[in-house]
């Protein structure tokens, strides 16, 4: 077997801890937990779907790549849900570490595409990224909403915090997506507060 088909495959195992890395959020039916595995293909899926929503030009499978990998660094750093209680810079240090340990798998031309993306997703400067991130934000939404608020209540989840960690950064890329939520939000706090 060639080093870099040994590279690329000891990756894709390696990537495979994420089907049992779980998230804060459930499913839509709150019958459990999901992973981020399942997290990953749910956000490309959305992506797809709702890309003629970006309020920018984007090359949807750009992002759906940005969305595949985004959260691989879950691997090593673990779920924080952004409405939890965490050091955002301790964090961002072990995500680094972590996108470094596991993209550094790969063949070095692969892992620096990886890399690049991830670091785009991150930073989310481009058009692309951007959408990225706002769809990224929308799922748990979804969820949280189908479950009647699911982790919401969990984590004294506040309007205003909705909005200042969710819902500008879903605007930011697809405001559309965001206002069609916000009856619904609305909604859900006024008969739950």
């Amino acid at each position: 077997m060639s080093e870099r088909i040994a590279a690329q495959l000891a990756f894709l195992v390696e990537v495979d801890k994420l089907k049992s890395t779980l998230r804060a959020t459930t499913l839509c039916d709150g019958s459990r937990r999901e992973n981020s595995g399942e997290h990953s293909w749910h956000i490309a899926l959305y992506a797809m779907v709702m890309a003629e929503h970006s309020n920018r030009p984007i090359n949807v499978n750009r992002v759906i790549q940005m969305l595949l990998i985004h959260d691989i660094v879950e691997i090593d750093a673990g779920d924080n849900p952004i409405h939890g209680d965490h050091d955002p810079a301790e964090q961002d240090a072990v995500e680094q570490a972590a996108a470094d340990r596991i993209f550094g798998l790969l063949p070095s031309d692969q892992s620096a595409n990886f890399r690049a993306l991830w670091d785009e997703f991150e930073a989310a400067e481009t058009d692309d990224a951007i959408f990225a991130k706002s769809i990224d934000r929308v799922q748990p939404v979804i969820s949280n909403l189908e479950t009647d608020g699911g982790t919401w209540p969990e984590y004294k989840v506040t309007p205003a915090q909705l909005q200042t960690r969710v819902g500008t950064k879903v605007q930011r890329g697809a405001p559309a997506i965001w206002e069609a939520l916000k009856a619904r939000i609305d909604g859900w706090f006024a008969q739950n507060t």
